[in-house]
């Protein structure tokens, strides 16, 4: 039964067509989009128990942007730009770690407060005076949803994330997510191809029947999917008691306990919420994860995530816990391949674009949304590279 279902329009011949097979391998269209849909739309950077102490901290860089998480001594969690006030120089190096009491710049040994202001330069008499907060880090807007630490480089067209969650929140808080902790660490993984087509795979179950036998077996005859509405999604199944063609739904079915602070309809659930442009919040009984994908270039992504579990489990919660990864790791790698030999195609001549299904709506209604963001990818043929950006701002410009 599909608990939460909206409306969704029936499809018109544009619809069906989707992006056009330019907007895949545009380098200006790249640029644009790092500008219009990464650096102003909200990021999971992490989760509040990856800096659980005082002094930990973790990084990840966004299309050219770096982001720097750490706990202060007050045990507020704050976000700012990875970058040292006096050369640019990355205040940390490493994607995770802890440091005492202060961040100590590698390169001259300018030395920051956990809260980010200046504690003092090498050498300090051989500049005036320093501020200590304004030449502090530069700190980054950030929001902490349910554990999640969310960034946002620019101000940007979505609202706070706790509005635009609302729609899933009441459903999602049953999973008590702020209390978990890692279970294994954050994942990447480098893709051949274009960030869309990561997203153009993942906003669709229609492949699930053909292309997973795993998550066919194991929810293929209940799943469906909800289309993007005002930047959220949500796809939702519920696995089959009965289900064991292969030996690890098998036993994944065995060993899942029921949770019992969740609902009837979330005890068997596994539910994904998309977020607009690029990422995913996943649960099952046993676990709630994250993943995006950010471009590297027009054909490299990098695809990103991280698994978080109840801090007291059983061992059958362990158990199904690392069974699911197991599933989770075979659809990844099925994907990959899908999105390889979709996005390869979109070189050819002989590419006359997508014909979309009415059970794709999750790829056209994203589609939408991006269209909004970019005007530019509303046309069919390509344009100069060159004029590209000043395109895209006349057609912004209009609507």
């Amino acid at each position: 039964m599909n608990l939460h279902a909206r409306d969704v329009s029936v499809p018109n011949d544009w619809d069906r067509r989707g992006l056009p097979g330019w907007t895949y391998h545009s380098p200006a269209l790249l640029d644009l989009e790092k500008e219009y849909l990464f650096r102003n739309h909200w990021q999971i950077a992490g989760h509040v128990s990856d800096v659980e102490h005082a002094g930990d901290y973790i990084a990840v860089d966004i299309v050219g942007e770096r982001a720097l998480v750490v706990r202060g001594k007050d045990g507020v969690v704050r976000a700012f730009h990875n970058m040292c006030r006096h050369r640019g120089s990355r205040v940390v190096a490493d994607d995770k770690g802890s440091c005492r009491n202060a961040l100590v710049c590698p390169f001259h040994g300018w030395v920051y407060n956990l809260d980010g202001t200046l504690r003092g330069a090498a050498r300090p008499g051989s500049f005036p005076e320093l501020d200590k907060t304004e030449f502090g880090l530069t700190p980054l807007e950030t929001e902490i949803w349910m554990g999640f630490v969310f960034v946002r480089f620019r101000p940007g067209p979505q609202p706070s994330v706790a509005e635009l969650m609302k729609p899933v929140e009441a459903e999602l808080a049953h999973y008590c997510v702020a209390d978990m902790v890692p279970a294994y660490g954050t994942w990447t993984q480098i893709s051949p191809v274009n960030w869309k087509s990561v997203r153009d795979v993942d906003n669709e179950g229609y492949h699930v029947a053909m292309a997973h036998p795993a998550l066919q077996d194991l929810y293929g005859a209940t799943y469906f999917d909800e289309p993007f509405v005002n930047g959220v999604s949500r796809s939702f199944a519920t696995y089959n008691p009965h289900a064991g063609r292969r030996w690890s739904v098998r036993n994944y079915v065995r060993l899942s306990e029921d949770n019992p602070n969740l609902p009837d309809h979330l005890r068997k659930a596994w539910v994904y919420y998309g977020i607009f442009p690029n990422m995913v919040l996943a649960m099952t009984p046993e676990t709630v994860q994250f993943y995006q994908e950010f471009p590297l270039a027009t054909g490299r992504t990098l695809l990103r995530g991280a698994i978080y579990r109840y801090r007291e489990e059983t061992r059958r919660q362990a158990a199904a816990r690392y069974l699911a990864l197991r599933i989770d790791r075979e659809t990844t790698s099925e994907d990959v391949q899908l999105t390889i030999w979709s996005n390869e195609s979109m070189l050819s001549d002989a590419f006359s674009g997508f014909y979309l299904s009415d059970l794709e709506y999750g790829v056209r209604s994203h589609h939408d949304h991006l269209r909004r963001q970019l005007p530019v990818l509303s046309l069919e043929t390509a344009p100069e590279e060159k004029d590209l950006w000043a395109l895209n701002e006349a057609l912004r410009s209009r609507s």
